[in-house]
C-alpha cells in the first residue's frame, strides 16, 4: 500500500470550509486570520463572517463573555477586518459595548445580548448608549 502526505493546507478550500463548518466561527476566525493567504481568505468567507457569537455558554447553562486575550484581538485586528460582513451578534453584556464600538457594522440588522440589565437595554435601544452612527460607515 502506498501512503501519500499531505498538508492540511493542501486541501482545496471547498474541503477546508467543510472541515472548519464544524467549530465555530469565532474559533475559526481566532485560529485561522493572519496564519496564511489561504487560511485568511477561508476565515473572512461569510459562512464564519455573518454571524458571530461572542460569549460561551458552560454546562450549567451560566453565559460568559469571551476571554480578554481573545475579545482583544477581535476588537483591534479581526473584527476591522471583517466589519462590512457581520449581520449578526450574539454578545453577552460585559462584552457588548467595547464590541460594538470597535468599528463600523454597515450591515448589522441584528443583535441578541445575554445577561442584560432592563435599564442598560432601554439606553441602548433609545440611543442613550449608542448613536447610530456607530453602526453604518456614514459619520
Amino acid at each position: 500500500m502506498k501512503y501519500s502526505c499531505f498538508q492540511l493546507n493542501d486541501l482545496p478550500d471547498e474541503i477546508l470550509i467543510i472541515i472548519f463548518k464544524t467549530l465555530a466561527s469565532t474559533e475559526v476566525l481566532d485560529s485561522l486570520a493572519g496564519v496564511s493567504k489561504q487560511f485568511n481568505r477561508i476565515a473572512h468567507d461569510s459562512v464564519f463572517t455573518n454571524h458571530l457569537i461572542f460569549l460561551m455558554i458552560a454546562p450549567n447553562g451560566f453565559v460568559y463573555p469571551l476571554p480578554n486575550p481573545i475579545l482583544d484581538r477581535f476588537c483591534s485586528h479581526i473584527l476591522p477586518e471583517i466589519h462590512q460582513k457581520i449581520q449578526w451578534f450574539e454578545l453577552e453584556s460585559r462584552s457588548m459595548k467595547r464590541t460594538l464600538l470597535a468599528t463600523a457594522y454597515p450591515n448589522l440588522y441584528g443583535i441578541i445580548l445575554y445577561n442584560i440589565e432592563a435599564e442598560t437595554a432601554i439606553n441602548l435601544f433609545t440611543g442613550k448608549i449608542f448613536k447610530s452612527h456607530y453602526f453604518s460607515d456614514k459619520n
